[in-house]
């Protein structure tokens, strides 16, 4: 695995500011201030529902606070999916802070996941590891992470490409598929040969608009580059690749 720390600790430290806004739908004794926090990208919305929940109950009684959820410009965020990614499906192309809507009731069961006690330990057990005071965690983790991370050096990268390919069109919201950093004949494959085979769309020629965005951390790779160096440097605390398909913004 090629050493290039300051890219790795780019990607483990990766914040997003966010502003937490309780819903005008919501009963409250007062008026609700809004809550700011620097989300890890690499993270999950879960780890910080317990700060948000005790915040926003300092001004609603117990019996209106349901379960909670969040919501975006009127999509509900998924509990799943990393920070980062909803960030870059979402609101890639608005200024910051990132405003999310913050709800008690209305759960709606049709678009996401309840976010249960296992599912809740799982994630912030996960992230206990990507908190904001998380120096040594990180030099911890790389350490043993390397080790799962090599592979022989005369077979030119991983056997595949751990990946995940989001996007908020048609009925498939996600694409993980097996695909190699190598093709049979010893080519190293790039970030355009995957979009070629799995989002072709996201492809254009010199002489036409552009239609797709492929965001992962918040920025557009060169298509040129080499799937296996994607994934050796930005991929996230769970080894995946995660990579954000939107429609290119309109000028």
């Amino acid at each position: 695995m090629a050493d290039d720390k300051d890219v790795l600790r780019d990607v483990w430290f990766g914040r997003i500011p966010a502003c937490f806004t309780l819903s005008p739908e919501e009963t409250t004794e007062r008026e609700a201030e809004p809550y700011y926090l620097l989300l890890p990208r690499v993270s999950y919305l879960t780890l910080v529902t317990d700060k948000v929940k005790k915040h926003f109950l300092r001004v609603m009684k117990a019996e209106d606070s349901t379960e909670m959820w969040f919501e975006y410009e009127g999509t509900p965020l998924k509990w799943h999916y990393p920070i980062g990614v909803l960030f870059d499906l979402h609101a890639s192309n608005t200024a910051l802070p990132w405003n999310v809507t913050v709800h008690f009731k209305n759960f709606p069961e049709h678009d996401l996941l309840h976010c249960s006690y296992i599912l809740f330990c799982l994630h912030s057990s996960y992230a206990y590891s990507v908190r904001q005071d998380n120096t040594d965690k990180f030099d911890q983790f790389w350490a043993m992470n390397r080790k799962l991370m090599e592979y022989p050096t005369d077979e030119g990268g991983f056997r595949y490409i751990p990946f995940r390919m989001y996007q908020t069109m048609g009925e498939r919201p996600f694409i993980q598929k097996l695909f190699r950093p190598v093709s049979p004949e010893g080519h190293t494959l790039t970030l355009g040969d995957l979009l070629k085979e799995l989002f072709p769309a996201a492809i254009c020629a010199e002489d036409e608009p552009k239609r797709f965005q492929v965001m992962i951390h918040g920025i557009e790779p060169l298509l040129e580059t080499p799937i296996q160096w994607l994934s050796e440097h930005l991929s996230h605390p769970d080894n995946f690749l995660h990579i954000s398909i939107i429609p290119a913004p309109s000028d």
